[in-house]
């Protein structure tokens, strides 16, 4: 194949556009997607044979999931599609990946690595009893296969993927026990001048509100968790919580979806050798980007929620951005009008991103209440008292020598669900602010590969 090598990770908004703009520019890039199809987790495709239609599956949405679809559909055949195929190493310019149990290294000369982002997640008592998932896991399970995590469903956490995935479950006819905001309501009044940048995304989140309201499902905010209750062998029964007011509250539910925001997934970027600056409005290590999306790594991009938390549509245009930025870095000529367009729309993103930040914040506070035997690390069983004793006894008061000293994050999620929550447990028991703390260093294999994996052959 002649012409410059550049492939893109990630086939969802971010990663689609930035194809679709190579194309149109004569290149012919390499997909690599780890499920069987496009969309990403915003625009999951359902599997082949249903046939819900677009309205049920993606609400206010569907128009823009349906154009992105097609722009997918559009560039079969033009590029290099590589699905069910795992990115697990990035070294010496070239991306090292697995697909069905094969290994192979492929060379590039441009990386775009839009990879997406996954749950955030706070401990609490009780989290790790079957029947409590991520709000992801609950939206996936609703999408992909047309069922509910459970027949009475609580929603605990903040941000507005609580209220969407709520919203989604309760007009799939699923029972919403439910939503129980951890953030004050005052907080988004405060946070109001951010939140205007997109007047449309936050009316359409007040509506969905609104929704559950006349549904006549509770909705609380500035509640504080305080345990997920049931036993290992009945599973879930039911959450409890103290309300704004400081009462105790219970509620009956055979499942939980929990989650606070999103968090970038920076495992490539990081093995990549990409700097990271410390996110002081969301309490997180981001990979340095400039205003295209190129890293300070020559030939490498980040684009989408892997970078930034943006939104679909902060994913699309950052996604074609970064391509652009690209070409013009092979030697292409580009559109610089386009470009300046595409910067003004990530920077208002990036405006809204900060506001939601502030008007849902991540609950740092709760690290200190936790109780020693929580569970922390789901995959190690390892608890909070653990980890402030390593902190206390044994000095280990930087994240990695943490999890040296405990084993938190070496379990098959490798950190994404307790490596910030651990983070934030060790600084409570130090003294430190979080940032001194550090983050996990990202290692290959990024996620567990098989062990029957095979070189591919030369």
């Amino acid at each position: 194949m002649g012409g410059p090598r550049v492939i893109i990770v990630g086939a969802g908004p971010a990663g689609v556009r930035a194809a679709a703009t190579l194309v149109a520019a004569g290149i012919t890039p390499t997909l690599v997607e780890e499920g069987r199809r496009d969309g990403g987790q915003i625009y999951r495709r359902q599997p082949e044979g249903f046939v819900r239609p677009y309205d049920r599956l993606y609400g206010s949405e569907a128009a823009k999931a349906a154009a992105l679809h097609r722009t997918f559909e559009g560039l079969v055949g033009r590029i290099a599609y590589r699905p069910e195929t795992l990115a697990w190493n990035l070294a010496e310019g070239a991306l090292h990946v697995v697909s069905a149990g094969v290994a192979e290294a492929l060379p590039f000369d441009a990386l775009i690595v839009c990879s997406g982002a996954t749950d955030r997640l706070m401990p609490v008592d009780g989290w790790n009893l079957p029947g409590t998932y991520s709000l992801g896991a609950a939206q996936i399970a609703l999408k992909s296969q047309a069922c509910a995590i459970g027949r009475r469903v609580v929603f605990l956490g903040t941000g507005p993927l609580l209220y969407l995935v709520a919203s989604q479950y309760h007009k799939a006819g699923a029972q919403v026990a439910a939503v129980l905001d951890t953030a004050p309501a005052w907080l988004r009044l405060r946070a109001l001048p951010q939140l205007l940048a997109r007047p449309w995304v936050l009316a359409r989140g007040l509506m969905l509100v609104a929704g559950l309201k006349r549904a006549g499902i509770p909705v609380e905010t500035g509640v504080r968790p305080v345990a997920i209750v049931g036993t290992p062998d009945a599973d879930v029964g039911g959450v409890t919580v103290e309300d704004a007011r400081g009462r105790r509250r219970s509620y009956a539910c055979d499942a939980v979806a929990l989650g606070y925001h999103l968090r970038p997934e920076t495992q490539l970027a990081d093995l990549a050798r990409c700097a990271f600056s410390f996110d002081p409005d969301s309490r997180q290590w981001l990979p340095e980007i400039d205003p295209d999306g190129r890293s300070s790594v020559r030939g490498v991009y980040l684009a989408g929620d892997g970078a930034r938390v943006l939104g679909a549509d902060g994913a699309e245009a950052a996604g074609e951005l970064a391509a652009l930025a690209a070409l013009r870095d092979l030697g292409q000529a580009v559109a610089e009008p386009r470009m300046a367009r595409l910067r003004q729309i990530c920077a208002r993103m990036d405006r809204f991103r900060r506001g939601l930040a502030a008007a849902f914040p991540w609950p740092a506070g709760q690290a200190a209440s936790l109780t020693d035997d929580t569970i922390v690390c789901r995959c190690e069983a390892v608890t909070v008292g653990t980890l402030r004793g390593v902190a206390r006894d044994m000095g280990a008061i930087e994240l990695n020598r943490g999890k040296a000293f405990s084993r938190v994050g070496m379990g098959r999620c490798q950190g994404r669900y307790c490596g910030h929550a651990a983070a934030e447990i060790i600084a409570a028991a130090s003294g430190l602010p979080i940032e001194a703390v550090g983050r996990l260093r990202g290692q290959a294999p990024v996620k567990p590969l098989p062990i029957a994996t095979v070189r591919a052959s030369t």
